[in-house]
């Protein structure tokens, strides 16, 4: 009996120290910024998802920092992480950084945002960022019934950060549905700004959505004339079109899109300011990202469903894509509040 319970209590130990280990490994996650909402939530529902799987987290947000994201980085690499989980400020700034953990062999998933010029990725996760876009346009599409209404309709573009390759996909899937309407004629953009260098809003900042969208608004529509629909890659640009527009516009009030269902942003979709919101419900994300991260330390195989679509000019990085799907006025209720991301009093 005393031998039995001695290996008992062996197994115990040993298994103890296997749980102890598991449970030790640490996971560093770089977000860029806390100055949009998104980011917090991300960084905060990722944390308490991998803290609850066990794992132990090194959360840092750069501030919209490049040199300081991969500072950060390199200090997660040489602290002991053994995954990394990164959405980049800058899809093409942490290079150095990425060869390190390479060199370590520790795998990197690149969230939300690809990490380009690198072969230090192991993986992607993220929502379908194309689709993103695809959403976006047929939302204007079908609200402008451009395949029956005669037409022509007025319509702006904003779109993101040049330096995040999502923003490419949103502008591309959005164009892919509007471009032939805009080539008909159907659809006038009345600045002539079309092509998305021309669109694009450096690191999506509100201030510089709203000084753009003001020169716009002065520059084509003192005169009167109505803007129909101002397709907005994301809610802090929809944002800023919307404070342009509420300052200095005296039209009809234009389809706005966005995408992230931003507080700021839903209030507007309540109050008729914004018309849609791209809904990523972030803790969809998070929880494929932690299941990924335990696939990777359990040398498992990890789930993608798309290996041909993002190249990041090095490889064609592994991918996992989350389908988005549309807020507005009608649903906001049951995807923000029911399924408890906001409650009602937020909203207010």
């Amino acid at each position: 009996m005393k031998k039995i319970l001695a290996i008992v209590l062996s197994l115990m130990l040993v298994c103890a120290s296997f749980g102890a280990l598991a449970d030790g490994q640490k996971v560093g996650v770089s977000m860029p910024t806390k100055d949009l909402q998104r980011w917090n939530q991300d960084g905060e529902n990722m944390q308490k998802q991998l803290e609850a799987a066990g794992y132990t987290v090194d959360l840092q947000f750069a501030s919209n920092d490049v040199q300081q994201q991969l500072n950060q980085v390199t200090n997660m690499i040489n602290s002991g992480c053994e995954v990394l989980v990164i959405a980049a400020i800058e899809g093409s700034s942490l290079g150095s950084a990425l060869d390190l953990a390479k060199e370590k062999g520790i795998p990197v998933i690149a969230y939300d945002r690809l990490l380009m010029e690198s072969d230090g990725v192991s993986y992607y996760a993220t929502f379908d960022n194309y689709m993103v876009g695809q959403v976006q346009g047929n939302f204007i599409k079908e609200k402008l019934d451009l395949d029956n209404a005669d037409g022509p309709f007025v319509m702006e573009i904003t779109a993101g950060d040049p330096g995040d390759n999502n923003a490419n996909f949103f502008y591309s899937g959005a164009m892919d549905v509007l471009k032939p309407y805009i080539d008909a004629g159907k659809i006038v953009v009345v600045s002539g700004q079309i092509d998305f260098s021309a669109v694009a809003t450096p690191t999506w900042k509100t201030e510089i959505a709203q000084q753009r969208a003001d020169s716009i608004i002065s520059s084509y529509y003192a005169d009167g004339t109505n803007i129909d629909a101002w397709l907005c890659s994301n809610d802090s640009t929809a944002l800023g079109v919307t404070n342009a527009l509420e300052a200095n516009y005296d039209g009809t009030w234009p389809i706005i899109t966005g995408q992230d269902c931003d507080i700021s942003n839903v209030k507007n979709m309540i109050a008729g300011k914004q018309a849609m919101s791209v809904f990523k419900d972030t803790r969809t994300l998070a929880a494929q990202v932690v299941k990924m991260v335990g696939q990777i330390l359990a040398g498992e195989t990890v789930d993608v469903n798309d290996t041909e679509t993002y190249n990041n000019n090095k490889i064609v990085v592994p991918s996992f894509l989350c389908a988005p799907v549309f807020a507005d006025v009608n649903n906001y209720e049951a995807l923000l509040v029911d399924s408890g991301y906001y409650t009602a009093d937020q909203l207010k």
